[in-house]
């Protein structure tokens, strides 16, 4: 079964986090947070989160892992929310304030399947980090 745009958002969302093979909660809750709260998941049935999320674990170890899951992404988004799907795996890369080499391999991966120019992954990246970024 092909996957809906709120699938792929959702998709990038898991594999970025489950790149260092740890899904911590922090994680998790700011995957939640996006869902709840960004207006490309509007229409989305939130009941529907755990098994997108259960559905990407499981073609993570499909044959073709990784390389077949974006392929099934890139495919299912429409252009322009390619910058908004960029943005949510980076959301969740960069929640933790620490961002792990897996991660960073992962995001890469994603900007080059959704053909992202450098200046816009910049953007995306420096509103990220402004956003997150505590006092202390």
């Amino acid at each position: 079964m092909p996957l809906t745009p709120h699938d792929a958002l959702i998709y990038l969302m898991v594999i970025t986090s489950a790149s260092d093979r740890d899904m911590t909660d922090v994680e998790l809750a700011r995957i939640g947070d996006v869902v709840r709260s960004w207006p490309v998941f509007v229409d989305f049935n939130q009941d529907r989160l755990v098994a997108v999320a259960q559905a990407c674990q499981k073609a993570l170890h499909d044959e073709d892992g990784l390389e077949g899951v974006l392929e099934l992404v890139a495919g299912a988004l429409p252009e322009r929310l390619r910058d908004t799907a960029y943005a949510a795996a980076f959301e969740v890369a960069a929640v933790d304030l620490e961002m792990r080499m897996e991660e960073v391999r992962v995001l890469q991966l994603i900007r080059l399947k959704l053909d992202l120019d450098t200046l816009t992954v910049a953007a995306i990246a420096r509103a990220a980090k402004a956003r997150l970024r505590t006092l202390t």
